[in-house]
């Protein structure tokens, strides 16, 4: 982690908590709950921001000045967009809105993975959850091998309600999922579209699986039965982008 995403001690958290940054999480020496350590616990609560309560020995492993006094604020690698936003850029490209709506992605190594292909693919923007799910963080960062700079990525409360506002606002969505009714090859992907992916291990929940207007899978010949998720948006990704060139 750099030391520009990561800030230590009581009075710089409750600083950075006040500056409006995009904070991925708090962590807390477990049992702390005094002093000003209960000023941030209240100003995280208030500002929806997530509080993980570790032994004082992972702080102190996590620690990179030696001087946590008992908190770590994980602060995010780069500015969150909107929804809204990302589909003026497309508009502004002249192009039908391409997006990537994770629900529930929590290794930083694929969502990095996934904002290069998308970066490359021409996708106009990336959605994921505030919760249960990795944000921008360094390792995400240094994954995109510099996407980040580019692929905006939108930060949602509720996935599903994301997907809603979407398909208002013209998107066909395209969920991956094993079960799927059709090989995703075999549908057509050339108009406005968002292709969401799914948890590694669990896959797309039922709620979010409900809002797709199709589910799609990619056949799979060999003994293991799922790809990486980064490695199935790839796959999917580029069959988009096949379509529309």
């Amino acid at each position: 982690m750099s030391g520009e995403n990561q800030v230590e001690g009581r009075n710089p958290v409750i600083e950075v908590l006040k500056s409006g940054r995009e904070i991925e999480k708090i962590i807390l020496s477990k049992g702390s709950n005094q002093g000003s350590i209960k000023k941030i616990i209240g100003m995280a609560k208030s500002k929806k921001v997530l509080v993980q309560y570790v032994d004082k020995s992972n702080l102190d492993s996590l620690s990179e000045t030696g001087n946590h006094q008992g908190v770590i604020a994980l602060v995010s690698a780069h500015e969150y967009k909107s929804i809204d936003y990302i589909l003026k850029s497309a508009e502004e490209k002249g192009e039908a809105p391409f997006v990537i709506i994770l629900d529930e992605i929590e290794d930083p190594h694929n969502l990095g993975a996934i904002m290069r292909t998308a970066e490359c693919a021409g996708v106009h923007g990336v959605i994921i959850p505030k919760r249960r799910s990795v944000g921008l963080t360094s390792t995400v960062a240094k994954t995109s091998a510099g996407a980040i700079e580019y692929m905006p990525v939108a930060k949602v409360t509720n996935i599903s309600n994301a997907i809603e506002e979407l398909k208002e606002r013209g998107l066909w969505i395209y969920g991956a999922d094993m079960d799927g009714d059709e090989d995703y090859f075999k549908k057509d992907l050339k108009g406005p579209i968002g292709i969401v992916v799914g948890n590694e291990g669990k896959g797309i929940s039922r709620l979010v699986k409900e809002k797709c207007d199709f589910l799609v899978k990619i056949p799979m010949k060999g003994k293991v039965s799922s790809l990486n998720a980064s490695v199935a948006t790839s796959i999917i990704t580029y069959e988009v982008l096949r379509q529309r060139s």
